[in-house]
């Protein structure tokens, strides 16, 4: 497919709604008008990418309402929809689907980008940076294991109990993992149980995740210790 095919389906669908519309008025690839109303820029890909998107940009330097087109038959189009469509609002953009011979849908419209911070998992994501000891993952690394905050207390809590069963509360306090009886109850790595009420040691395999993970939690200990300095 070739650029030129989407032309007529947007020429047609602008002048349907009684846009003049003319092509390649110096960089841009269309443009229209409507008596005294803005004009309205649309640049056209055979798919969507970051050098349309440039384009859009850089077309906002001049009008407000700037349209990118696509044909929406393009490949990977339906598995980035939700994508493309977040990253144009943000930008300000707006976004028009092109099936060729069958007419024009607009998915966006141009307009401010207005935020809305998505407070709740922000403070999630703080609440992990705050609670992590040190810095245990390597950036930009993909299929492994992450250590969290929670693995971290898990390992503690793994390591207060490697010489035998304790107190809950005698445990959170010498281990700082303050939610100590919670995440043995939850047992997500099934290390732990409860012996006696208010008293838990290891599982078998809680026994064999603390003879493997020494390394793991002498790294925890100094990176604790670092921290606490």
């Amino acid at each position: 497919m070739k650029e030129a095919e989407l032309y007529p389906d947007l020429k047609s669908y602008l002048e349907a709604q009684g846009y003049e519309v003319k092509a390649e008025i110096g960089a841009c690839d269309l443009m229209a008008r409507r008596g005294d109303d803005p004009a309205v820029v649309v640049e056209m890909k055979t798919s969507f990418s970051l050098a349309l998107v440039m384009q859009g940009v850089a077309r906002q330097a001049m009008f407000d309402d700037v349209y990118l087109a696509v044909p929406v038959a393009e490949k990977g189009w339906k598995l980035r929809y939700k994508d493309i469509v977040a990253l144009c609002r943000r930008l300000g953009l707006g976004l028009l689907a092109v099936k060729p011979g069958q007419g024009v849908e607009a998915h966006l419209d141009p307009a401010p980008y207005q935020p809305r911070r998505a407070t709740a998992r922000a403070g999630r994501l703080l609440r992990e940076f705050e609670r992590r000891v040190g810095d245990p993952n390597i950036g930009g690394t993909t299929g492994v294991k992450r250590m969290t905050a929670y693995r971290q207390d898990a390992l503690r809590l793994l390591a207060g109990l490697g010489q035998g069963p304790l107190r809950a509360a005698d445990l959170a306090r010498a281990t700082g993992v303050a939610r100590a009886r919670v995440l043995m109850a939850a047992d997500h790595y099934g290390w732990f149980e409860r012996v006696a009420h208010g008293i838990y040691g290891l599982t078998p395999k809680g026994v064999a995740a603390f003879a493997a993970h020494q390394a793991d939690i002498a790294q925890l200990c100094a990176g604790r210790k670092a921290d606490q300095a």
